[in-house]
C-alpha cells in the first residue's frame, strides 16, 4: 500500500510511520494539516490516507474536512480517519451515501496493529472499516432521528392512509382489510410512536405530523 499521512502530533505520526513500514507500506508524505494533506494527495496520488480528523490551526475539524475533499475530488483514494473519540456528525458527513474505500477507527485501535493494518488495506481496496462503536452510534442516531423506523411495513401503509386523510373504514378498504385489522394497527402506531390515550382524537393528527415530519 502507498500511504500519506496527515497527523499532528508527532509522537502518534512517527508510530504510525513505523507501523506501516513494518507491514511493508510505502509511507510517501507525512504532514501535520489540511493543506498538507490535500497537496500530498494532489503529488503523490496514494493508495490510501490515514487522517486525524482535528488538525491546526483550529483543532476542531481540518482533517475531516480535507478528508471530504479527497473523497469528492479522488473517490478512488481511500480514506481512513482516525479520531478520539465517536463523533457522530462527522462520521455521517465523511460515509455520506458511499461507504466505499472510507473507514473511521478509534485511535485506541491503532494499538491492535492486526485490526488496524487489516481496516487500512480494506479501505484501500475500496471496502469499509468502520469501528464497532462508530456503528452502535450511528445506529442509535438513526433510530432516533426517524420515530417511524420501528413501525412494521404494514404500520406504514396504514399511517400513510391516515395522512391521506381516509377513515378507518376508507383505509381497511383501501389496503384490503378487515376495520378491526385497522383498528388493531392504529393502536400499534399509536404505542410505537409514544401517544397516549389521554390524547384522545389528536393522536391521530399528532401521529399523522410524526409521519410528515419524518
Amino acid at each position: 500500500m502507498r500511504v500519506v499521512i496527515a497527523e499532528d502530533s508527532v509522537l502518534l505520526r512517527e508510530g504510525l510511520v513505523r507501523l506501516l513500514e513494518e507491514q511493508d507500506c510505502e509511507v510517501l508524505a507525512v504532514v501535520g494539516d489540511g493543506d498538507g494533506l490535500l497537496k500530498a494527495v494532489d503529488e503523490h496520488r496514494p493508495d490510501v490516507c490515514v487522517v486525524d480528523v482535528r488538525m491546526p490551526p483550529t483543532f476542531t475539524d481540518e482533517g475531516l474536512r480535507a478528508a471530504l475533499v479527497i473523497r469528492q475530488r479522488s473517490p478512488e483514494i481511500g480514506v481512513l480517519v482516525l479520531s478520539q473519540y465517536v463523533e457522530e456528525r462527522y462520521a455521517s458527513e465523511l460515509i455520506g451515501n458511499n461507504p466505499g474505500g472510507v473507514g473511521y477507527l478509534l485511535k485506541d485501535r491503532v494499538a491492535d496493529v492486526d485490526q488496524f493494518i487489516d481496516g487500512l488495506r480494506r479501505v484501500a481496496a475500496g471496502g469499509a472499516a468502520l469501528d464497532p462503536e462508530v456503528i452502535s452510534q450511528l445506529l442509535v442516531r438513526s433510530r432516533r432521528a426517524d420515530p417511524l423506523a420501528a413501525l412494521s411495513p404494514r404500520e406504514q401503509d396504514v399511517l400513510r392512509a391516515m395522512a391521506e386523510g381516509r377513515s378507518n373504514a376508507g383505509i381497511a378498504q383501501a389496503l384490503v382489510v378487515g376495520e378491526g385489522s385497522v383498528e388493531k394497527h392504529i393502536s400499534n402506531i399509536f404505542a410505537k410512536l409514544g401517544l397516549a390515550p389521554t390524547d384522545g382524537e389528536h393522536r391521530r393528527v399528532r401521529a399523522v405530523l410524526k409521519f410528515l415530519e419524518s
